[in-house]
C-alpha cells in the first residue's frame, strides 16, 4: 500500500504534481530519437535554461530550475532542467512553451 506522506519519499524523487522540462525537448537541431518532444516547426535552435525560464514567466507558470541536471541520454552534458507545476497535460505545456520560445527568439 502506498502512502501519501511526503516525508517517506527519497530526496532524489520528484513530486507527482510536477513535470520536468529539459532544453533538449525544444531543440530543433535534435531528432525525436535524441529527445526532442515538440514538432520541428515549433523548435528553437539550441535553447537555454534561461530562455525556457523567460517563456515560463511570460506564460505565468510556476517553476523551479535545476541548473546542474543532465538529460539521461546525454549524462555528460549538464544543461539543466526545469520542474513545472502540472496545471494541464504535459504535451499542452510543451507546445505552449515552444510557441512562447519562438515568440521570444524573433
Amino acid at each position: 500500500m502506498r502512502t501519501k506522506n511526503r516525508e517517506l519519499r527519497p530526496l532524489n524523487m520528484r513530486k507527482m504534481d510536477e513535470i520536468v522540462l529539459w532544453p533538449i525537448y525544444f531543440d530543433s537541431t535534435k531528432t525525436r530519437a535524441e529527445g526532442r518532444k515538440v514538432p520541428k516547426r515549433l523548435g528553437t535552435s539550441l535553447p537555454t535554461l534561461g530562455m525556457i525560464e523567460n517563456a515560463l514567466k511570460r506564460l505565468g507558470l510556476s517553476y523551479e530550475s535545476v541548473p546542474d541536471a543532465a538529460y539521461p541520454y546525454f549524462p555528460w552534458i549538464k544543461n539543466g532542467s526545469i520542474l513545472v507545476e502540472k496545471g494541464k497535460e504535459k504535451n499542452k505545456i510543451l507546445k505552449d512553451v515552444a510557441k512562447e520560445l519562438l515568440r521570444l527568439s524573433v
